[in-house]
């Protein structure tokens, strides 16, 4: 790969939400080569409104401005499937080092009597952040709207029939988390990072973008490229389970939060990990097969549980 292209892509959403069949074939194309070659694909223009991104960000400053006791408040036993993760619980897969962050998830909702109700703990909320639900709730629904727009494309380059991806993430097991990485002052402890090497455990990624500077990802030329981007748009990365039913045509992306050269920076992000339903069984997409599939079926919630047991989130 030239000097020249190493550099994420930049693509439209909204040509292929709104466009002819020109565009749209054209952003299928874009994506397709963009997630496979590079990992990372950069959206320019999306379906989330500016004012929904902003509102989030904001209630989830609000939130990690309170207090370590009350924070800890919120923290519950759901192998971190929602509400808060204190700073320095989660590690890398096979890496000791613990991340220099703390996060807070949202996830999906279901009523009680919804066969999915025993997958999914019940959200928790803050009381101290008026906003903070509604403006989460806001920013989730709106990104898993995007999700659907992304996976429907996709679809099309994998050739695999036209509701395959929505029936897998309906009421799907989808994650919104805010992530909050605290100044890492002068002696940050040795061997971590604000976020180590990693791949995502779910289909695909979308992250807003950043309060600051940080993100890279590893290319397929093993180099690590700085992703940069702009106010309003949005990045997108491909994870474990897409790499595996795609028999690792689309590699899951190895991506890192790299310590700032200014020890008092703060950084906030929110990325939303895109699942499928737990009951989704993750196979060999046909037109990936070649020579055969490398891994054999699992259940998404088994596959989830699995590496959630990696990183330490999960007993």
């Amino acid at each position: 790969m030239s000097e020249t292209s190493r550099k994420v892509p930049e693509l439209s959403l909204l040509s292929y939400v709104n466009g002819n069949s020109t565009e749209r074939a054209r952003f299928v194309d874009q994506l397709f080569s963009g997630i496979k070659d590079y990992g990372f694909i950069i959206l320019t223009d999306h379906t989330v409104e500016d004012s929904v991104i902003k509102k989030g960000y904001q209630a989830v400053e609000d939130f990690f401005a309170l207090e370590e006791e009350v924070k800890k408040k919120y923290a519950i036993a759901s192998g971190g499937q929602r509400g808060y993760t204190p700073f320095g619980t989660e590690h890398a897969k096979d890496n000791p080092h613990k991340d220099l962050k703390e996060f807070w998830h949202v996830g999906r909702e279901v009523s009680a009597d919804h066969r999915f109700a025993k997958y999914y703990p019940n959200n928790v909320w803050p009381s101290e952040v008026a906003s903070f639900r509604a403006n989460l709730e806001n920013l989730y629904d709106s990104l898993d709207q995007t999700s659907v727009h992304l996976l429907d494309a996709l679809g099309e380059a994998l050739d695999v029939p036209k509701n395959y991806f929505r029936d897998m993430i309906d009421t799907g097991n989808s994650i919104l988390r805010a992530i909050h990485y605290p100044p890492v002052g002068e002696a940050p402890p040795v061997g971590s990072i604000r976020a180590a090497a990693h791949g995502d455990i779910n289909l695909i990624t979308i992250l807003m973008g950043a309060t600051a500077s940080g993100l890279q990802l590893l290319d397929r030329d093993e180099q690590w490229l700085d992703v940069e981007t702009k106010p309003g748009q949005l990045v997108v990365d491909s994870g474990d389970m897409m790499s595996r039913i795609t028999n690792d045509i689309i590699p899951a992306t190895i991506h890192r939060v790299i310590n700032p050269d200014n020890s008092n920076t703060a950084r906030y992000s929110m990325p939303f990990f895109v699942h499928p339903n737990p009951e989704a069984i993750l196979e060999c997409i046909p037109s990936c097969v070649g020579s055969g599939a490398k891994y054999p079926p699992i259940s998404a919630h088994e596959s989830l549980m699995e590496r959630l047991r990696d990183i330490g989130l999960m007993g």
